[in-house]
């Protein structure tokens, strides 16, 4: 992991074979560009997101990942509003959600630097994918949960060996509890880490593969610390430095109404998101106030010519409906993406001409406890 280095938004550039979370600065990292790979350098004998796995840092590229057979995942077409959509189910990685992509990827990294016990702080989806692959990798895994997280996502989480303490307060009060015992335990943080974000990428390669080699004209993305929108830039991007598309596509975004910083500072022109009181969503894997790399993730959806849209509260559960009435029982953080097309088409930002991609991040078994009022 010595070719390329870490970056923080001061410039300082970092080892990146050793263990570190965020930089001297004290905010995030991101690794030096990379080149991308055209479809030849894809490993066809491989039935996951390994099948790329040349795109990414070395020695992540030659050593044995911890995997369980993340990625591949279905790309569905469904027509809203007279427009034909690909949708990419997520649902369907090993434990039911996109972070697994990312998870894969950066417990391999960090079994490889030799750490063996790790703290992450999650909502729900992410806690479980880093007590799946830790269990995996053998690495203990110490996970901290708001105290409302959904009942399912804890008790996954638990049978895979997961040490879970709940946490009263917000989902950034569960993050901030989570840097204190930075110090005593490693923090593998799927929101901080910068090999998540390479796993996450990887759902750039797998779209563009999935169209014939193609890019799309827009990628949708349900949005909270803003990973998918970064993987989606990261991905697409190495695509286009391979000569491998044309142009990156737009990445537009999805947020609740009741918690929509990103959406705020982009219709404001800001460069980062301010402190606000949100209300509570539905859309719990969203519901991020203060997003660690919102900086770079503004950054990524106006390079792209993207933009962002928020729904309201009352057209999440309908949403979750119409999709469940198609065949894919979504959580309310991904249908979100419904009345956002809606929004957008309506809108004039897509259009029947556009080969659109959304992304459905995660089940609807993650999220019972919300479903059942029908």
């Amino acid at each position: 992991m010595s070719r390329l280095r870490l970056i923080d938004r001061s410039g300082q550039r970092y080892p990146a074979d050793q263990p570190r979370w965020r930089g001297d600065d004290g905010g995030p990292l991101v690794f030096e560009q990379l080149p991308g790979i055209g479809r030849e350098e894809i490993d066809a004998a491989i039935n996951s997101q390994w099948r790329y796995r040349a795109a990414l840092p070395n020695p992540l590229a030659h050593i044995e990942p911890v995997t369980l057979g993340e990625g591949r995942t279905p790309l569905l077409t469904r027509t809203f509003d007279g427009i034909d959509v690909g949708l990419k189910v997520e649902s369907m990685n090993p434990t039911g959600s996109f972070k697994d992509r990312g998870v894969a990827v950066m417990v391999t990294a960090l079994r490889h630097q030799g750490i063996d016990r790790v703290l992450e702080d999650s909502s729900g989806n992410g806690g479980s994918s880093v007590a799946a692959y830790c269990a995996a990798a053998r690495i203990e895994a110490h996970i901290l949960v708001p105290a409302a997280t959904s009942p399912n996502k804890i008790v996954q989480s638990r049978w895979h060996g997961a040490h879970i303490e709940l946490v009263s307060g917000s989902r950034q009060d569960v993050a901030d509890a989570a840097v204190g015992r930075a110090d005593t335990t490693f923090y593998a943080s799927h929101n901080w880490h910068p090999y998540f974000l390479q796993g996450i990428k990887l759902i750039a390669y797998e779209i563009w593969e999935d169209l014939g080699f193609r890019a799309p004209a827009a990628v949708l993305v349900p949005a909270g610390a803003g990973s998918l929108v970064l993987g989606c830039a990261a991905g697409f991007g190495e695509l286009r430095r391979a000569g491998a598309i044309d142009r990156v596509p737009r990445i537009l975004v999805s947020q609740p109404q009741n918690c929509c910083p990103v959406v705020t500072a982009i219709a404001q022109g800001r460069d980062e998101v301010t402190d606000s009181q949100w209300s509570t969503t539905v859309a719990e894997g969203t519901a991020i106030a203060k997003p660690v790399r919102d900086r770079e993730v503004l950054q990524a959806i106006r390079d792209t010519g993207g933009t962002a849209v928020a729904v309201p509260e009352d057209e999440l559960l309908p949403a979750v409906s119409e999709l469940a009435r198609s065949g894919l029982f979504i959580e309310p953080t991904s249908a979100q993406v419904v009345p956002a097309l809606r929004q957008l088409r309506a809108a004039g930002e897509i259009s029947a001409a556009d080969t659109v991609v959304a992304v459905l991040t995660g089940s609807g078994l993650k999220a019972g406890h919300l479903l059942t009022a029908i």
